[in-house]
């Protein structure tokens, strides 16, 4: 049950029955009808821009249409009053029955509240991190914005395949290897002193070094690096890949498929048979780029060169395909992954990329349009810095990787909830502090433990409430089933009423958060839902009629069970939705 969705449904009904009346010549094109929680909570439950969007279509002012509008509205016995405020918006006021129905539906759907249906199939690709060693803090965020993205889309009923991408194909994994034979010479005795400039220092490629020692022994020591070099990097990948799933698997991150940059060049050249497609559609050509502006004199090379024609395309300049050398450039292997998400049936597809990768956004939808026919979409989310503080002081350096605070370290010291939850309580592309003392804080400023408190709280209002309504029982579906038959009449506070239109919006949220790739949203939302109940908990304190248990008055107290019923529903289904747990008590 989507409120929203309803009374959008009526608002156009209204509009409907007025040309029907005779009031408007025609029925004006509604598809941009919508209707919002208001700006301000004392301008009604709900509003519309009816009137705002239709007047110009309808041949009238848009207040003079308002008035039309909220006439025929009143007629809806589930609308106390609507009003008309500024230009032309309506205020609705609705009948507390529809909150009541509202907080029903959330009891009886229960894990389902809010679940959508029907969408079509949807790439989500996300963290592909170069496999060259641990995954560090700022993979984190990535990783866990993906996965909450990814589990969202997936809520609301699209079909989704979580991917990352291998970065194995390139100079970045031939220095992992060189750096893995510098621990394998290691493994067999040899002092190899200080890791040379250049290398990768961190203690984690010594379990690769001695793995390579079992597994050839002596056998590569002399031999040239062309001999050497291929069964060392394959060796070195495969145990980072393992080390990058242990990691991802400590923050409840999963991939349905990972897919290796070097299959697009081995075993058939998908890059080349890319080029020549779109080359053949003149999407391709030999040319030469000019100087781009700024750039050193030395760091250009004026030549004739395979170029794609990301300008068609939207792009700010062509593109190169090929090195120097004749190798491709990493865009071209981008292209020709992107083409294989295409050619997998992927309309839909939406990549995770740091903070640092921001410039090549144009070219990389350019290329999704060319290769798709304008068939496919790419969304770009753009993940910024984590700053890593504790108690205030900035955290720079770990032992174990050398250079960075990995994310073991940190989901270790704090906890993979509020690693997830905290990685998620600010919008993707802002900044993020993350204090490691801030978010194991048992406050209200701490949000990963005020939302799961609001759960656990709950809970402990189902123990407690056993000698006035019986016990209750453990399992959710049963509980609900249970409270199903409270009489939710009773419920007439307007605090009360204020936390059902909380949980009222849920659905809406939910849907609106999908459509636009920001799960944060629902961490904001299970905060201020957490805050008005635990709110509503404090009122009882000083005014003993609105607690939640009344000792002698079972209706009432199972009325108000059936409220924190609706709240833990929610607390828990927006918490998976993030990948947090939702505790039932908390010590």
């Amino acid at each position: 049950m989507n409120v929203f969705d309803i009374f959008t449904a009526h608002v156009r009904d209204a509009v409907k029955a007025l040309a029907q009346s005779g009031d408007l010549a025609s029925v004006p094109e509604l598809s941009r009808v919508v209707v919002e929680p208001p700006r301000e909570a004392g301008h009604g439950d709900l509003a519309t821009n009816a009137a705002m969007v239709l007047a110009k279509e309808a041949g009238l002012k848009p207040r003079d249409l308002a008035v039309k509008i909220a006439a025929e509205l009143e007629k809806r016995p589930e609308i106390v009053k609507a009003e008309i405020a500024g230009p032309g918006f309506i205020n609705l006021t609705l009948d507390p029955a529809v909150w009541r129905d509202a907080l029903a539906e959330a009891i009886r759907s229960g894990a389902a509240y809010g679940r959508g249906e029907g969408g079509h199939a949807v790439n989500v690709e996300y963290v592909s991190a170069n496999p060259t060693g641990p995954m560090h803090v700022g993979h984190c965020r990535g990783a866990v914005f993906g996965d909450a993205l990814a589990n969202l889309l997936a809520f609301s009923g699209f079909a989704v395949t979580r991917e990352y991408y291998i970065n194995d194909a390139g100079a970045q994994v031939d220095i992992l290897a060189r750096s893995a034979f510098l621990r394998y010479r290691e493994a067999l005795g040899e002092n190899i002193g200080a890791i040379p400039e250049g290398l990768y220092p961190g203690d984690y490629l010594v379990p690769v070094g001695k793995a390579l020692a079992a597994e050839y022994g002596n056998a590569l020591l002399g031999k040239p690096e062309a001999e050497w070099l291929v069964p060392v990097r394959t060796k070195a990948i495969a145990m980072m890949m393992d080390m990058i799933r242990e990691d991802l698997a400590a923050l409840n991150v999963r991939h349905d498929v990972f897919f290796s940059e070097r299959s697009l060049i081995e075993g058939g050249d998908k890059v080349g048979a890319t080029i020549q497609a779109l080359r053949a559609d003149g999407k391709v050509y030999e040319g030469r780029l000019e100087k781009p502006k700024g750039a050193p004199a030395e760091d250009w090379e004026d030549r004739e060169q395979t170029l794609f024609r990301a300008t068609d395309f939207g792009d700010d300049v062509d593109r190169p395909l090929k090195k120097s050398d004749g190798s491709y450039t990493y865009f071209a292997s981008d292209i020709a992954y992107h083409k294989s998400k295409f050619d997998r049936g992927f309309r839909d597809m939406i990549d995770v990329w740091g903070a640092d990768h921001g410039g090549y956004i144009k070219r990389m939808k350019a290329a999704v349009t060319a290769v798709s026919a304008g068939q496919a979409e790419l969304d770009v989310k753009i993940v910024q810095l984590v700053k890593l503080s504790r108690a205030g002081v900035e955290v720079k350096m770990s032992k174990r990787s050398g250079e960075f605070v990995t994310l073991r370290e940190v989901v270790d010291e704090v906890g993979r909830d509020a690693v997830r939850f905290m990685m998620l309580y600010r919008k993707n592309d802002a900044p993020l502090d993350f204090d490691l003392a801030k978010v194991i804080e048992k406050s209200r400023e701490n949000p990963v433990f005020y939302v799961q408190y609001g759960h656990a709280r709950g809970h402990s209002i189902f123990r407690n409430a056993a000698p006035v309504v019986g016990e209750l029982p453990a399992d959710a579906s049963a509980r609900a089933a249970h409270l199903a038959t409270a009489s939710l009449a009773r419920l007439d506070d307007p605090a009360e009423l204020s936390l059902m239109r909380k949980l009222a919006l849920y659905p809406r949220l939910v849907e609106a958060s999908a459509q636009a790739h920001e799960p944060h949203r629902v961490a904001f939302y299970l905060y201020e839902l957490a805050s008005e109940f635990h709110a509503l908990w404090t009122l009882g304190n000083d005014k003993p009629h609105l607690r939640f248990i009344i000792q002698d008055d079972r209706e009432l107290t199972v009325a108000r069970l059936a409220l924190v019923q609706g709240v833990v529903t929610v607390i828990a289904s927006g918490l998976a939705l993030l990948g947090v747990e939702a505790p039932e008590e908390m010590r």
